[in-house]
């Protein structure tokens, strides 16, 4: 069986699966954005029960969303996962410190945060001036000047920005501050503009040494080779010739052997070698490919040039260590080189992506997208909680927190074995699934919603080429 749905509550499913099962966990739970408990009470629960009751609702007015998953579940994740199993879990920025907090709790050791960039977040800031102006019952007066996603337009009647006419409805006018203390505020805000979603990288402790463990478990280790990124650059970094071994600064014992550190540059040429070959080592970063995040690694050489301001030299009285040989020449540069493609890329999930196994489901409204539309008044609507919606957004998939399948891809094969066998307690609309399946691997998925355990049965169901999942726990 190369996959199983389980519909129903995590934590009462993840109670009828067998110790030390699974290979490896990934999963995109719940960011718990709902409104913060205080914290002492809650690690005093946590100590004592593994469970603090938390009132309210998060993430668009979901209850299921008022917190984090807490550690009576990651409990039973722990026990499910094989000593050495790894964990990788996405997080909300203002809720980080609750998910690896609550993962900790559980039994896990966190072994890293990978953090996944992209360029297309868009701030959820209110304005202070409007609010200072609002409180004082204050009319504030249009400027001429229109905004939409962070572009400004000056006013123009029919001037059109693109296709569209800045006095459509997804224009708004920018307004002045109406009263003295607004005019002070003006320009302030509530909140920075989202461009990161980070992964928690934990793993489950075991006995023995790592060597050990994998030939036991499969567990233990992540697949550095299998998830290089791909290069075409001729990597400088990490070996040094024989005569700048044996400069001031690096000399060693064994350096007193020319034929020892002829050895020792060689085979640092040939792990070079396999580097450019193979790609460029995993980093904790990965990135959407926008010319936001890539304009922030511009393309860039540590080479040997003078005058390079990065190059890694030392005063003349410094002792060196690293870099350099102490006396203002540098020797031999370990670090690396290039522009953001030095990453991973993954750019957000696409429509195809997102719909890919849908076309058989009803359209529904996507509770995000009908609340972006809430002011949209005009052309083809129909009603929704949030307000008018256009009838042309209506979605095959409309889960609100959709992962992109390459991603999901990367991160599966990153922490589990050939073969393996993939837990998603959290499943949504399968993402995790949908790429275990793509990568070889075996998957149970967990989703107490049925509107979205179907749309991830079809999206699974349609990467094996099946017509139906195979689901003998609904």
């Amino acid at each position: 069986m190369r996959y199983e749905l389980h519909h129903g509550d995590c934590f009462d499913v993840l109670k009828t699966l067998a110790d030390c099962s699974v290979d490896a966990i990934v999963t995109d739970p719940p960011y718990g954005l709902g409104k913060a408990p205080d914290p002492v009470k809650v690690m005093a629960a946590w100590v004592s029960q593994g469970y603090f009751e938390v009132e309210g609702s998060g993430f668009m007015g979901k209850k299921w969303d008022a917190f984090v998953p807490q550690p009576i579940i990651w409990k039973e994740v722990f026990r499910v996962l094989k000593p050495g199993g790894h964990l990788l879990a996405f997080a909300g920025t203002r809720t980080q410190d609750w998910m690896a907090m609550s993962i900790r709790f559980a039994g896990f050791e966190i072994r890293d945060m990978i953090a996944w960039v992209y360029g297309s977040g868009f701030p959820k800031s209110m304005d202070v001036s409007k609010a200072i102006d609002k409180a004082a019952g204050a009319e504030r007066a249009g400027t001429g000047e229109f905004v939409r996603g962070g572009c400004r337009a000056a006013r123009g009647g029919t001037e059109l920005v693109g296709s569209e006419s800045i006095e459509s409805a997804k224009w708004k006018q920018l307004t002045a501050p109406a009263t003295p203390e607004a005019g002070q505020w003006a320009g302030w805000g509530t909140a920075l503009k989202p461009a990161l979603e980070p992964i928690t990288l934990a793993r489950k402790p075991f006995a023995d040494t790592v060597a050990a463990n994998v030939l036991k478990h499969g567990t233990g280790a992540i697949n550095v080779d299998g998830c290089r990124v791909g290069t075409n650059d001729k990597l400088s970094g990490g070996h040094a010739t024989a005569g700048q071994q044996m400069t001031g600064g690096w000399e060693r014992p064994w350096m007193s052997d020319p034929e020892a550190v002829a050895a020792n540059a060689e085979r640092s040429r040939q792990s070079v070698a396999k580097a450019e070959a193979l790609g460029r080592w995993p980093a904790n970063f990965i990135h959407d490919g926008s010319g936001e995040v890539t304009a922030l690694f511009p393309e860039s050489n540590s080479a040997r040039a003078n005058g390079n301001p990065n190059n890694p030299k030392r005063g003349a009285n410094h002792t060196a260590t690293s870099y350099g040989q102490g006396n203002d020449q540098e020797t031999c540069d370990y670090r690396d080189s290039g522009s953001a493609a030095r990453f991973f890329y993954c750019a957000k999930a696409s429509k195809k992506d997102r719909n890919e196994g849908c076309e058989k489901l009803d359209r529904k409204i996507s509770a995000r997208s009908c609340q972006a539309q809430a002011e949209a008044k005009r052309g083809n609507v129909v009603e929704c909680e949030g307000g008018a919606f256009n009838k042309a957004r209506l979605a095959l998939n409309h889960h609100p927190t959709v992962k992109p399948t390459e991603l999901m891809r990367y991160l599966c094969r990153l922490v589990t074995p050939p073969g393996g066998l993939i837990l998603d307690p959290f499943m949504g609309s399968g993402s995790t699934g949908k790429a275990a399946m793509l990568e070889g691997f075996r998957f149970i998925g967990i989703e107490q919603e049925a509107e979205y355990l179907e749309i991830a049965k079809a999206r699974i169901a349609h990467v094996v080429g099946k017509t139906s999942g195979m689901l003998p726990f609904e």
